[in-house]
């Protein structure tokens, strides 16, 4: 509640006894997923049992499915934060204020219809519900909450707050312990002294970061941030890993995304490798002496991995591959390739497919590709361009046998479930900070752009996109943090993290959106950095993971 010595403008903002009221709004909206679920399986079940294709059929529904199960997921997470942040005396007016916000926001989605992107709207007559089932929602907390949390008074009073802390690095406490912060100031630093200034040149012109940047990312502990101590690693949780990934990615998300490549290479190795790979491989890429890429999309497959056709035939000890390969990153400087091809040709699924360190030759402009035995070629893309897109042709490249992961054959598509926890969760912390990139650029922007005699931020329309972001961002960031917490304790978090990815990829999305509407024209202007950033944020919904497979994943979780 506001404290004595506020003016009475700020005194009905908050409203009473909020902790309570969000608290008592959890039943209701857990109920009303419970039914959705029960009814949404009984609309994709045959003979007793989950069908795949009525799941497919009934697509909409079960997708819908996934994203209240996320909203409801979100709105427990933020309680939690709140509460613990009361606790400890931190629980001030900007989190109470973003606290309630995202309640009355969320809520009333939940009950009026949820945005799976722009131009789908999930509602609940859409998973089976009637009007007596949505009764559930008709609880006093929710219906104070959804009158009175989000209002115009509320989202004014948030961004001008947001005005007198603008020093402050988050807006809003975080929730994390005072290590993490320090991990989070020390990379907010880099960012904005070494990649902030100077992403949108590289992005303009379409240049690769430059090394030195790399370096000084391995000399910080970039790429062996999760990596065991013994392997030369750090050793840290995945939690660092979220806020080492947020705001590097703040300042630029080609710099945020260096490490992932690191991150899935590692994990394929500590779960699926030898002792001897292990040991090579681990401190190579630590140290960023190996810098790896992924290799694993083809042309015609997609998020259908299980029917790639690239093959990798015996020849004594090793191996030959050849097949055609698209999207991969930073491919052209690489010393290693996590490769994915099929060593069983009776198979046309997952069961044939084994994964390979295969090594290979950096190459340069002239030369990008100069290792035998593979060629490749450029993708010229919007944004994410710091690392670049490549295609890749095989023609009996040679891959030693010792370098296939694990020693063992058939495991390939196996070995890369296991990544993609930890893949989707350092992803979801990359949204995070494109959104707060467009926040950012977009709150500078509204204060120095005089229209009609003021800055735009005096207008509430303005303002309120600003405070929506705000609110987002905090919601999306927990969601995050409680999906790296439970990976962090061993825990299976596959929907978790696919919840923090489906939806902070959307946010990240509406943030630049949004930030580029407050520009106005001038948002449309290349030289603006805030069209930059709508341009990055556009992929976050389609790697690891496009947004309709997260939701088929989540959905298929909650069906059982």
């Amino acid at each position: 509640m506001p404290h004595d010595g506020q003016s009475p403008m700020q005194t009905p903002v908050i409203l009473d006894n909020l902790l309570a009221l969000t608290s008592a709004a959890l039943p209701p909206v857990d109920a009303v997923l419970e039914t959705a679920t029960s009814r949404v399986r009984s609309l994709v079940s045959e003979d007793g049992r989950v069908s795949g294709r009525l799941i497919e059929e009934h697509q909409t529904a079960a997708h819908g499915l996934a994203w209240l199960a996320t909203y409801a997921q979100a709105l427990r997470q933020m309680h939690n934060w709140a509460t613990a942040l009361q606790g400890q005396g931190k629980f001030g007016e900007t989190e109470q204020l973003l606290h309630q916000i995202a309640f009355g926001e969320y809520l009333w989605q939940i009950y009026g219809g949820i945005q799976m992107n722009q131009g789908e709207i999930v509602r609940l007559q859409d998973l089976g519900l009637d009007q007596s089932d949505m009764r559930a929602m008709m609880d006093p907390a929710v219906r104070t909450l959804t009158q009175g949390a989000n209002t115009q008074a509320a989202r004014s009073r948030l961004v001008a707050l947001m005005q007198e802390h603008s020093a402050d690095i988050t807006v809003g406490a975080s929730g994390l312990d005072e290590e993490l912060e320090m991990i989070r100031a020390q990379f907010r630093r880099y960012a904005a002294e070494k990649v902030e200034p100077f992403a949108h040149d590289w992005h303009l012109k379409d240049e690769l970061i430059p090394m030195e940047v790399i370096e000084e990312l391995a000399e910080m502990g970039v790429f062996g941030l999760t990596i065991p101590e013994e392997y030369g690693g750090f050793g840290l949780s995945k939690a660092s890993m979220c806020v080492v990934s947020e705001e590097l990615s703040r300042g630029y998300i080609g710099v945020g995304s260096l490490g992932t490549r690191s991150e899935i290479a590692a994990e394929l190795i500590i779960a699926g490798g030898t002792d001897a790979q292990k040991e090579k491989w681990l401190p190579r890429l630590a140290s960023a002496e190996t810098l790896p890429t992924a290799v694993f999309t083809e042309p015609n497959t997609g998020s259908d991995l299980g029917s790639l056709r690239t093959r990798a035939v015996k020849e004594g000890d090793d191996y030959r591959i050849t097949g055609n390969k698209t999207w991969i990153t930073h491919a052209a400087r690489t010393q290693v390739m996590t490769l994915l091809a099929r060593t069983d040709p009776g198979t046309s699924d997952y069961k044939g497919l084994s994964m390979f360190l295969a090594e290979k030759t950096p190459g340069d402009d002239a030369s990008p590709f100069p290792t035998e035995g593979m060629t490749g070629g450029e993708i010229e893309v919007l944004g994410y361009r710091g690392m670049k897109e490549y295609e890749l042709a095989f023609d009996n490249f040679h891959v030693k046998g010792e370098n296939l992961l694990g020693g063992e054959e058939g495991k390939g598509f196996k070995q890369l479930m296991e990544t993609f926890e930890s893949a989707r969760i350092q992803t979801a912390a990359r949204a995070i900070g494109v959104a707060q990139s467009a926040l950012d650029i977009s709150m500078q922007y509204a204060q120095d752009r005089k229209q009609f005699g003021k800055s735009l931020i005096n207008f509430p329309r303005v303002s309120g996109k600003l405070a929506m972001m705000a609110v987002e961002v905090m919601i999306a960031r927990q969601l995050t943090y409680f999906s790296a917490f439970q990976k962090d304790q061993g825990r299976r978090c596959d929907v978790e993290a696919g919840m923090a990815k489906l939806l902070g990829a959307r946010v990240a999305w509406a943030a630049a959106d949004n930030g580029l509407q407050i520009h106005g024209g001038n948002g449309f202007a290349l030289e603006y950095k805030i069209s930059r950033v709508l341009c990055d944020a556009r992929i976050l919904n389609i790697f690891e993971g496009a947004a309709e497979i997260q939701a088929q994943v989540i959905a298929r979780r909650l069906l059982g």
